[in-house]
């Protein structure tokens, strides 16, 4: 048995310890907002935070985060949530951002963790910072101008 906090909810989960979070969380906790993409830790669709750091869930094995705090989408829209996360969701919806909306939850678990550490992130932290999350609809211009909004919100 694997026991870990699930968007602030302790759970404990029957599962072979080299099993990817990834499946533990979308097959036995059911939260399907965490996406398989590559299954490769290439894409950050599979985009999770351990203890507030974004991590690929895909890559990740259930037994890792014995006794670790983990946030899903799910997680970040929850009463109480960060200011960073509050300003993120509210930027991706203002702008518009998701175009088919596979990739969104890594972008957005990405963007939040980004800004929880740079408060005012150039286009270059931005880009770094997001590298490892790909959109097939290519609204990187978008997330991008959604990232500098939340950051503006965020300040005043």
């Amino acid at each position: 048995m694997v026991q870990f906090v699930l968007n602030g909810e302790a759970r404990d989960v029957q599962a072979e310890p080299d099993t990817p979070l990834l499946w533990v969380i979308r097959e036995e906790l059911g939260l399907t907002g965490t996406k398989f993409g590559c299954g490769m830790a290439l894409c950050g669709a599979c985009t999770v935070h351990l203890d507030g750091t974004p991590i690929r869930s895909c890559v990740t094995a259930v037994a890792d985060v014995e006794g670790a705090s983990i946030t899903t989408i799910e997680g970040v829209g929850a009463e109480g949530a960060s200011k960073a996360a509050q300003a993120v969701q509210a930027a991706w919806e203002g702008l518009d951002v998701v175009q088919c909306g596979y990739c969104q939850s890594g972008q957005i678990m990405s963007a939040i963790a980004l800004l929880e550490e740079n408060a005012k992130p150039s286009d270059e932290d931005i880009d770094v910072a997001m590298s490892g999350n790909v959109c097939r609809c290519a609204t990187y211009v978008r997330i991008r101008a959604a990232i500098h909004q939340a950051a503006k919100t965020m300040e005043g």
